[in-house]
């Protein structure tokens, strides 16, 4: 196992590399920069700009080098923590991720914790009671979870929240609170509002889960060691929970790959509607910006994760399913 692991930490090292310059190229890919952004706003509003002011700010924005070197540059201070400075903030980068990843992780991880509490055991109901009216609720209920957009199922549940608990439209916190510092009062009224976004995002991947848990259960109830051990006289319960799930949850597992970047991402377009202050929103706007050091970052951060997750789901199967040996 851990020879196992020690190769893919080297794999993964390759490729988080490989996806870094990539994605810094091509965050560079469309015509201009930051600077012709900002030239163009200073021209807006009637203060035109001379060649050598011009010449200044790309000296100060490090935009007059070459695109190998600016990457070089950024890769390097990467390596000793150094996330390079956003210009659209005016901070360095550390700072602006930082600040929003805390309130972005919470709404994810949430989330997940919501998704899988519903999902799992509504599908393995709806796998052992296949075709009942339960059964087909839940699959009326994964439909509409799945085809309901979630930016209008936000706006639904912020008028609901709204009209019957009289919260703020929008953000995580209301007006009064928005600049204070932390106590039990902000906390409690962190929680009045978190609960929409939490719900909003974790849908779509409660449906899917649901169907996921609920195909496989149902396969793996025909299994032979389904009826070895219900010939064995194991109660109903203990067959399923203790013998099928362990099996049937596999493919579960296996999202965790996918589970970790998007505790970062998140549901951009969502959080845009909701006015949710995370890390999705940030990525969105660097990369209209072209706050290319802001957006690369961001990217970086989401490739460790992905690799991480992939690994990490490798792992956990392999820990509850005997039959998966990681060194073969």
């Amino acid at each position: 196992m851990l020879r196992y692991i020690a190769r893919r930490l080297l794999y993964m090292l390759v490729l988080v590399i490989a996806i870094s310059m990539v994605a810094f190229f091509i965050i560079n890919l469309p015509p201009g920069d930051f600077v012709d952004q900002l030239i163009a706003n200073f021209m807006m509003s009637g203060r035109p700009v001379s060649p050598e002011y011009e010449a200044t700010l790309r000296r100060q924005y490090g935009v007059d080098r070459p695109l190998v070197l600016q990457y070089l540059r950024w890769a390097g201070g990467v390596v000793r923590g150094d996330f390079g400075f956003s210009f659209q903030w005016s901070q360095p980068v550390n700072n602006v991720i930082w600040e929003k990843l805390g309130l972005s992780m919470l709404i994810s991880v949430t989330s997940i914790m919501f998704s899988f509490a519903v999902a799992i055991p509504i599908g393995v109901y709806s796998a052992v009671r296949r075709y009942s009216v339960t059964d087909y609720v839940a699959t009326v209920v994964g439909f509409l979870g799945l085809a309901i957009p979630n930016f209008l199922l936000g706006l639904i549940l912020m008028w609901f929240s709204h009209v019957w608990f009289g919260t703020d439209i929008g953000g995580l916190f209301s007006s009064e609170y928005q600049t204070e510092p932390w106590s039990w009062a902000k906390f409690l009224n962190l929680l009045s509002h978190v609960w929409v976004a939490v719900v909003v995002v974790g849908t779509a991947g409660t449906a899917a889960t649901i169907r996921v848990v609920r195909a496989t259960t149902a396969d793996e109830l025909n299994q032979p060691y389904v009826t070895v051990a219900r010939a064995k006289g194991l109660s109903e319960f203990k067959v399923v929970v203790g013998h099928t799930l362990r099996v049937a949850i596999n493919p579960v597992i296996s999202t965790v790959g996918w589970l970790l970047p998007l505790a970062v991402s998140g549901e951009a377009i969502t959080a845009v509607v909701l006015g949710l202050p995370t890390t999705g929103t940030l990525l969105l706007g660097a990369l209209l910006g072209q706050d290319m050091f802001l957006a690369g970052s961001l990217i970086l951060m989401l490739s460790v994760l992905t690799v991480l997750g992939t690994l990490l789901s490798d792992i956990l199967l392999a820990l509850s399913d005997p039959r998966i040996r990681l060194e073969s």
